[in-house]
């Protein structure tokens, strides 16, 4: 089940501001000029143990002289299809416009569940006129301050609760095999990959109006291998507008990470990595997928004798501090390499299943902690004195020590490179906790 909450509204009411109030950093940059908010649209938000991927809409919308509106509309229209929950953001100082009234409208057509939160509500005054936009129709309606975080709980707290009600509802049907997604920046060959995967022409693969969007798992069973394709390729009519594109292929790439075990994120040989590539392998590692990196149109280079080891050097350096990541040199439109792409997702898979005798574990760990010991905190010595590993669907390892608060970034870092070390972890995220002996 994918957690996708989308944030949407007009321009200026709060929505950046109630982004990095969810994820908890300022990460969206909050200002009047358009195009800031560009590629910080999406992050993670921890609350009562559940966590979900917010999307802020607000960093897809051009500045044109047609005021946004039907972009926003667009936008709109695009979250109600993708996101699980959408949080339609209004302005109480300025009452309700027109372009609410119209989002409104749309919103109040979908059967998934609408929050309607009307921001800048920061004093008795306009808690008072807050009450007008009952008037719209929300069951769900909540006032808020996201400047100050006044009421931002209690719409998480529904939001917790909404996404719980989903997973009750939900019986899994789908089939007990690995589920892979590719994902990437558009023309990077997404489409291609599927269709040289599969075959077919199930996209038609294009860079004109018209490229039509399909159903997004395909199951592949040949070769001893069988898997689900999370394919986020498809999409829809293109417009001239670059920008609900964007915004489209990102929720795209935001729902197929949420629901794969290995994403397979491809990156333009050509370009290199980018910020966007950065964003989406930051998210998989953020959501413990297990990780491909496919270097794509690599027959475009032109190769010196050290080109692929000094091009896998330089990804490992943007990547940092998760390095340990699998890279594949592909062309796709050549079959290159292709079949070595799926042979280590594969193996990516398994090392996410893999599970450490606990026995083995302590003697391996104990004695690299033995070597180098974690450092003193103000004269408390710490020891650690057992590992194990938890049961949890990706791997995850508990460290109990006398003084777990006080073992620092470093010494954690120290301890997760023994692990890789030891264990073949590559492509994997891994999560360690210190508990209290």
């Amino acid at each position: 089940m994918s957690n996708i909450v989308a944030i949407v509204g007009r321009p200026n009411v709060g929505k950046s501001t109630l982004f990095n109030r969810l994820i908890g950093q300022r990460k969206a940059i909050v200002d009047d000029v358009s195009g800031v908010t560009r590629d910080r649209m999406y992050g993670e938000c921890t609350w009562n143990g559940r966590t979900f991927t917010v999307v802020d809409t607000g960093g897809f919308v051009s500045h044109t002289k047609d005021i946004f509106e039907k972009e926003i509309k667009r936008q709109v229209a695009i979250a109600i299809e993708e996101a699980q929950i959408i949080l339609f953001v209004v302005d109480v100082s300025t009452g309700i416009t027109d372009l609410d009234d119209e989002v409104a409208s749309m919103l109040r057509r979908t059967k998934k569940p609408v929050f309607l939160l009307v921001n800048k509500v920061d004093n008795p005054e306009r808690h008072l006129l807050a009450n007008e936009f009952w008037s719209l129709g929300f069951e769900r309606t909540f006032f808020l301050a996201s400047i100050s975080g006044s009421g931002t709980g209690d719409v998480l707290d529904e939001v917790v609760e909404t996404l719980e009600s989903f997973d009750t509802g939900e019986e899994e049907e789908e089939l007990n095999i690995p589920k892979f997604a590719i994902v990437g920046q558009p023309n990077v060959g997404k489409s291609s990959l599927t269709n040289a995967l599969l075959d077919e022409e199930r996209n038609i693969v294009t860079d004109i109006a018209g490229t039509t969007r399909d159903s997004i798992h395909a199951h592949y069973n040949k070769f001893g291998k069988e898997f689900l394709l999370i394919d986020t390729a498809g999409i829809r009519k293109k417009h001239k507008v670059h920008e609900d594109l964007e915004f489209y292929s990102v929720m795209r790439a935001i729902k197929a990470i949420e629901e794969a075990d290995v994403c397979i994120i491809m990156i333009d040989a050509t370009l290199g990595v980018e910020a966007q590539d950065l964003n989406l392998f930051g998210l998989a590692v953020k959501r413990h997928k297990g990780i491909v990196i496919a270097v794509n149109k690599w027959d475009l280079l032109k190769k010196e004798t050290n080109t692929a080891k000094e091009f896998t050097d330089s990804i490992k350096h943007r990547l940092a501090p998760f390095s340990d990541v699998p890279i594949v040199f592909t062309s796709v439109v050549e079959k290159q390499r292709i079949m070595k792409l799926l042979d280590v997702a594969m193996e990516v898979h398994e090392k996410r299943q893999t599970k450490i005798p606990t026995s083995k574990l302590n003697e391996i760990m104990l004695k690299a902690i033995e070597q180098v010991p974690p450092p003193a905190v103000k004269g408390k010595f710490i020891k650690i004195k057992y590992v194990t590993q938890l049961p949890t669907y990706y791997p995850t390892f508990a460290f109990f020590a006398n003084h777990p608060r006080d073992i620092k970034r470093p010494y954690r870092n120290y301890l997760e490179n023994q692990l890789r070390a030891h264990f073949d972890f590559t492509g994997v995220p891994i999560e360690l906790y210190f508990r209290e002996k």
